[in-house]
Formats: C-alpha cells, sequence, structure tokens
C-alpha cells in the first residue's frame, strides 16, 4: 500500500529527472529538481538508511531553486562502494568527489540530514574541504549517539545489529528488514500528533527504509553513524553554517545543539519546538523557511 505524499503537487513542480554518475566505484543515482538556471544548487544529503526520497518534502518547498539530492553509495538505488568500507571517511571523499564531477556553477549550498550531517560535516572539515558557500546540518548529530537523551534506545539498537551480524547472511539480512522493527523505529522518532501524518512518514519507513545493498553496507554504515558526530569536525569548518535542530530529538539534546553552534568558527542555531528527529517529515516547510531566510542572510 502507498500512502499519497501531502506534497506530491508541489513536488510534480519541481520536475525531478534521474541520472547516474560514477563515483569512487560507486554508479551514484542522484535527482535534480527544480530550474536548472536557478543561481543557487542545493546539495542534498539524506540520513542512515534513507534514500533521496526521505527529503523530498522539503524539496518540494523550494520552488525556483535547483535542488540535487544523490542517494548515499549502497542505498536507494546507488550501487555500494566496490572497494571501500562504508565509513565516515569514505562517505566524505565520495561527496567531495560527486560535487568535483558535478561541476556546479553559481552558489553552491550543501545539506545534511542526521548521519548525512556527519558526512557534509567530514567532508568540509578534510583539508581539500568542499566548493560550498554554505552549509545547512538539519537534525545534526551534535554529541555522540550514546550520549543522548534516550541513549537505552541508541544500546538497543547496537545490540539489534550486532545480532543481524552474528547470525548467518541470510537470517540477519531479513531480520534488517524486519518490518515490524522499521515499524518500531518509525514510532519511536515520530512526534507529530496528527494521525494522517503518522501514516505517511510509517508509509515511507516501510517502502525505502530497507533500501540498502547487502547487510554488510548497512552495518559498516550503522557502526560509522554512531561511532562520529558532528562535533569532531565543527572547529575545522570555515563555511558559513545553519544548525536547524528539534526541541524533541531523542538522539541529540538542544544542550548539545548549543555547544555544537559555540565550536563553528561561524553557525547559527535554529531549534524547532515541538518536533523530534523528523523534522524533514513532520515539518519540511519550517525547514525550507529557515534555510530561505539563511540564505537571504535572514536567519536568527
Amino acid at each position: 500500500m502507498i500512502v499519497p505524499s501531502p506534497y506530491a503537487d508541489l513536488l510534480t513542480l519541481m520536475d525531478a529527472r534521474a541520472h547516474t554518475l560514477s563515483v569512487l566505484g560507486s554508479d551514484t543515482r542522484y535527482w535534480e529538481y527544480g530550474d536548472p538556471e536557478s543561481p543557487v544548487t542545493i546539495v542534498m544529503v539524506h540520513g542512515f538508511r534513507g534514500d533521496h526520497h526521505g527529503l523530498e518534502a522539503v524539496v518540494a518547498q523550494l520552488h525556483g531553486l535547483r535542488v540535487i539530492s544523490p542517494d548515499l553509495p549502497g542505498f536507494g538505488e546507488s550501487a555500494a562502494f566496490a572497494t571501500l568500507p562504508h565509513t565516515i571517511e569514505s562517505y566524505a571523499a565520495w561527496l567531495a568527489e560527486f560535487l568535483r564531477l558535478a561541476a556546479i556553477p553559481g552558489r553552491l549550498v550543501v545539506l545534511g540530514h542526521s548521519f548525512g550531517s556527519i558526512i557534509v560535516s567530514a567532508a568540509a572539515a578534510a583539508p581539500a574541504g568542499l566548493p560550498a558557500h554554505d552549509l545547512v546540518l538539519v537534525n545534526p548529530i551534535a554529541a555522540p549517539a550514546l550520549s543522548g537523551p534516550r541513549g537505552i534506545l541508541t544500546r538497543l539498537a547496537v545490540f539489534y545489529y550486532w545480532l543481524a551480524a552474528k547470525l548467518p547472511e541470510r537470517a540477519g539480512f531479513a531480520l534488517l528488514r524486519n518490518r515490524v522493527i522499521v515499524r518500531v523505529m518509525s514510532i519511536t522518532m515520530a512526534k507529530t500528533p496528527s494521525p494522517q501524518r503518522r501514516r505517511w512518514i510509517h508509509n515511507q519507513h516501510d517502502r525505502y527504509f530497507s533500501a540498502f545493498a547487502d547487510r554488510t553496507v548497512v552495518l559498516e554504515a550503522f557502526t560509522a553513524s554512531v561511532s562520529n558526530d558532528v562535533s569532531e569536525y565543527a572547529a575545522s569548518i570555515a563555511s558559513r553554517t545553519l544548525l536547524i535542530a528539534a526541541e524533541k530529538d531523542d538522539i541529540t539534546p538542544v544542550a548539545a545543539q548549543v555547544r555544537l553552534r559555540a565550536s563553528f568558527p561561524d553557525a547559527r542555531l535554529v531549534v524547532l519546538p515541538g518536533v523530534g528527529h523528523l523534522i524533514h517529515y513532520e515539518v519540511p516547510e519550517d525547514a525550507a523557511r529557515e534555510l530561505r531566510a539563511f540564505l537571504a542572510g535572514d536567519a536568527s
């Protein structure tokens, strides 16, 4: 069953176009939306176990801009790395190379959500940096995941992925794609009181949360997601940065986001009330509004 997106009509106006680019041994699939002649291009990097679909509700709010949204190697329609491990270092190198090969003209903004916020930060902090004028980190992982307000859930997730690694490959792969466990994850993260919005969010996770190439990819990426955070890289990032955080984020508390902002040479922090780790699904309009204000120089 497919639950229609509440943003389907707006997204149609963005005229999605699919492309493939070979990057560090991965045939990377990416989608281009909006005005190809826009002087501003936003490249979006999705979170762990997701793909480009997860950010489309935000994309739908950005009419008049050009947006490029790839699937991370090993997720969605992008091939896994052929020889590299699926670590933050590999993904950061992939992002830098993707941007180099894409040769994007004009003003470049790079946005990362959750796991994507770590990848973007690591790439921006590397000696070669990124050709980005601005960074936007949505639900940034500001501190080690195990120290979050619901660290017990992270520990349960660690056990779940450990068990998936220990089981025979077929059984472990089935566990990783178990629909009941995916639904529990979705219910835990969703904070909206709207039954219709929750139904759509759960359907999105049902459809796209298990779109990974194989067990190795998801296990390596999970290890990377809980072993790194944005605070490791913040001090070395010169780009102007917007942090869009959530009041009820179960992974990173607001206090950690405040400390993270202070670690950047030039960062602004916006905390959205009443929402958790699914800003991109629950309040994409608010995220897009803050992004536009930031680009205009008016973010508070």
